[in-house]
């Protein structure tokens, strides 16, 4: 036996079902040994050709998030591993279960700057949490099942480096059988307990900002915020684990947020934060604060906080319920509760009114009626930017439906390589990326991959032919808009020519047939929706900052441009801005 064989059982007794990947010569001896595997259908591995590397690593982040089991991509020397990194980043701050194997040089020049030389087990320690170089097969058994481990224990990524040449050596020692233990419960101490409890029971309000750390525990979330009479907001990544079947619900703060979690969270006596590690300290409240993480080391480096609680968000509240007191005032959860329903019904429910005939067409309002139409268990990818924003507020959770994207890492190009990982990984669900045009186009090649693999993916491109994030932060720094123009280009036309439905939507009363053609075709479709260039995302808290720097750069926009251009867009923008 190979030890490029023996790598592939140990994968295929781990679990692993596919790996993604360009194929190359010093991966050779991987490929080969996975085409003896006969595929997933016989028990064994499947070869997905992906036309680039870094999509291959987002297609197996996606699939690790979705099923929380390990997943595999592959690179071949040099310049092909290398192209890895960009999705290995994202997945290993996502906490994805990722498996890369990085081939490498011909071991005898390693270290002589021979053709495609890099050092990989050097390189990819910044975005792993266990990067090692095989360097005699003697070694390489016990390398493979400690980058398992790593990988789904920690989670997050492991890179194995495998010289081209001992991949083909044959097999030296046995390897050992995988075990990885099931996951545990982490509980706070007695004393942490009824520290929490005391402070809680003493304050008049109380707020919850729950974080992706609350997924499994949306129930006893509920519980306690019921028990508190506490409005619950929520990070991006927590919005599908606690959106859903939530009366507490206030929406969302941060960059992208809505409604009134913004100001729920300034208005409290005490924020509990449960599972998130929310990186934006600006909007976070200077009051007593309590935060719950099964990560010490997350606890505190965004806000201070006065009650750090090491445990599971599950575990943690069925400790502490017993020892709180049930409040009967509910006067700060229905404020915030009203001001959430006004927000959303006239500010971000604004753009959704009365448009179905307007053109360029909304995005906001392409984003609800495919909120609509998607199926009840349908996986979303986002792209981040303006559709990350979208998705956040009008694609609905419902508590079975799964929403991807690049939350931490904040990489373009995502959405697409996802759903193409979420759709191999979960066959039977419906799959819709929502992509940017600017995101779509720079990793466009995977079109070919949904094409090549009659992959039943509805990429909804929302075409506005700009970056319109960057244009918006351009514009709030009083920066007229520069550089962020994307040629116009037809990507429905593209997708036909690549043998996949094409579909361009340019008035809104087509939306819906368009979306529903595409959700029931049996392969790959591209729905073209073209959207308003000037239509951009409001931060939820307008400050006189921001206000100044819209202002200033409208007033080099019709000094440079003409009026006729920013009046567009404030008449695109103005009924957006969040009112009192």
């Amino acid at each position: 036996m190979k030890l490029a064989e023996q790598i592939v059982q140990q994968l295929v007794e781990a679990g692993v079902e596919r790996i993604y990947g360009v194929v190359g010569d010093s991966l050779n001896p991987i490929v080969d040994a996975v085409r003896r595997t006969g595929g997933s259908a016989k028990g064994g591995i499947d070869w997905v050709h992906v036309r680039h590397e870094e999509a291959g690593a987002f297609a197996a982040s996606a699939e690790a998030q979705l099923t929380g089991k390990l997943a595999v991509c592959a690179g071949s020397c040099g310049p092909g591993n290398l192209h890895l990194i960009n999705g290995l980043y994202d997945a290993n701050r996502s906490g994805a279960p990722v498996l890369a194997i990085a081939s490498h040089i011909p071991s005898q020049y390693i270290g002589s700057e021979y053709f495609q030389e890099t050092h990989p087990d050097r390189i990819f320690t910044e975005c792993s949490v266990y990067s090692e170089l095989v360097s005699t097969p003697q070694q390489c058994p016990a390398v493979v099942s400690s980058a398992i481990q790593f990988a789904v224990t920690s989670p997050g990524v492991s890179v194995v480096t495998l010289p081209g040449d001992l991949a083909d050596s044959d097999v030296a020692v046995e390897a050992r059988p995988f075990a990885v233990p099931a996951p545990s419960a982490v509980v706070p101490s007695d004393e942490t307990v009824e520290r929490m409890a005391q402070a809680l029971n003493s304050a008049k309000k109380v707020a919850i900002f729950a974080g992706i750390g609350v997924a499994g525990a949306h129930d006893e979330v509920i519980a306690l915020a019921d028990t508190l009479k506490a409005p619950v907001g929520h990070s991006l990544r927590g919005k599908d684990q606690i959106q859903y079947d939530n009366p507490f619900d206030v929406g969302m703060t941060g960059l992208l947020g809505y409604g009134a979690a913004a100001e729920g969270l300034h208005d409290a006596d005490v924020m509990l934060m449960l599972g998130t590690d929310f990186p934006y300290d600006q909007f976070l409240p200077d009051v007593t604060t309590i935060q719950v993480d099964t990560d010490p080391t997350v606890i505190g480096r965004r806000t201070g906080v006065d009650i750090p609680v090491h445990g599971d968000v599950k575990s943690t509240i069925l400790k502490l319920l017993p020892e709180l007191t049930v409040k009967s005032d509910r006067s700060f959860l229905d404020k915030t509760l009203a001001k959430h329903d006004k927000l959303m019904n006239k500010a971000v429910g604004a753009y959704t009114r009365k448009v179905e005939k307007m053109t360029p067409i909304h995005p906001e309002y392409a984003a609800s009626i495919l909120d609509q139409v998607a199926a009840r268990d349908a996986v979303f990818t986002a792209d981040t930017g303006m559709c990350n924003v979208w998705s956040a507020r009008y694609i609905n959770p419902l508590g079975t439906r799964r929403i991807l994207g690049s939350y931490l890492h904040g990489s373009m190009a995502n959405a697409l390589p996802q759903a193409i990982g979420a759709q191999l990984a979960e066959p039977g669900r419906q799959v819709i990326s929502m992509s940017g045009d600017g995101g779509l186009s720079m990793l466009m090649g995977e079109l070919l991959t949904l094409a090549a693999y009659n992959l039943p993916v509805t990429v909804v491109v929302f075409n506005n032919s700009t970056l319109g994030m960057v244009k918006l932060e351009m514009l709030v720094d009083g920066l007229p808009d520069f550089g962020v123009d994307v040629p116009q280009a037809n990507y429905a036309q593209i997708a036909t020519a690549m043998g996949m439905q094409g579909i361009r939507v340019e008035k809104p009363k087509d939306l819906e047939s368009a979306f529903t053609t595409a959700l029931a075709h049996q392969g790959p479709s591209v729905v073209e929706v073209i959207t308003d260039p000037n239509a951009l995302s409001i931060p939820p808290e307008i400050k006189k900052d921001q206000v100044f720097g819209f202002a200033t750069a409208m007033s080099r926009i019709v000094l440079n441009r003409g009026a006729g251009e920013a009046v567009s867009m404030a008449r695109s923008n103005l009924r957006n801005i969040p009112r009192g």
